[in-house]
């Protein structure tokens, strides 16, 4: 089994380096990590005592990965889940903050589970997830995953920005997609056909 590290390292690695696309609504990015969170902890790293796209730049990729074991594992209780579910959710947190815990809930809810879906990995919540990974030990992950991919296609749905992040410019799945599958068993991968069905809609 993974270490939690380990798998901090590889969400780093999967975020890349340094960008400030203006379509993407989290500002200049390094490693994953955005300048809108570099600004809520502080992290004026040039000590210019202002935090803007230079400090980002300078990030390192050893800090990218406190930051997240600290603010996006720890602090969110994600360790307290099962431990089969850790690295898909702690992924998506990176991604979408509380987002990805709300996709959780939702995925409970269509379960049966009553729950509030609120974004937050609170004792119902915890409770709710160690009975569905012992109901469905074969299964949740991938549904969780496959949440993920439909949380995606639904945003990019709305936001027409964010389409070149799930559909590449030659109609294939984009970074979105492709990271959600990271964590589906390949059973449950779109075909390119399924995928092009999917955003057909989108011209």
């Amino acid at each position: 089994m993974q270490s939690v590290t380990e798998i901090a390292d590889q969400i780093v690695a999967r975020e890349g380096g340094y960008v400030n696309d203006p379509d993407d609504p989290g500002g200049a990015t390094n490693f994953g990590v955005t300048i809108h969170t570099m600004r809520r902890l502080g992290l004026d790293l040039n000590g210019d005592g202002k935090i803007t796209p230079a400090d980002v730049r300078r990030l390192t990729r050893a800090q990218a990965r406190d930051i997240f074991l600290k603010h996006y594992f720890h602090k969110p209780r994600i360790g307290d889940l099962p431990d089969p579910l850790q690295a898909t959710v702690f992924d998506m947190y990176v991604n979408a903050g509380g987002n990805a815990v709300r996709i959780l809930q939702r995925l409970f809810d269509k379960m049966g589970y009553e729950l509030a879906q609120d974004g937050a990995l609170g004792p119902q919540t915890l409770r709710i997830a160690r009975s569905a990974m012992k109901a469905a030990p074969d299964h949740l992950v991938d549904a969780y995953g496959i949440e993920r991919r439909n949380y995606y296609y639904r945003l990019a749905d709305r936001r027409h920005a964010s389409r070149k992040y799930a559909r590449r410019r030659d109609g294939g799945k984009g970074g979105w997609i492709k990271r959600a599958e990271e964590f589906i068993a390949p059973r449950y991968h779109f075909t390119d056909a399924d995928h092009k069905e999917r955003v057909r809609a989108w011209g």
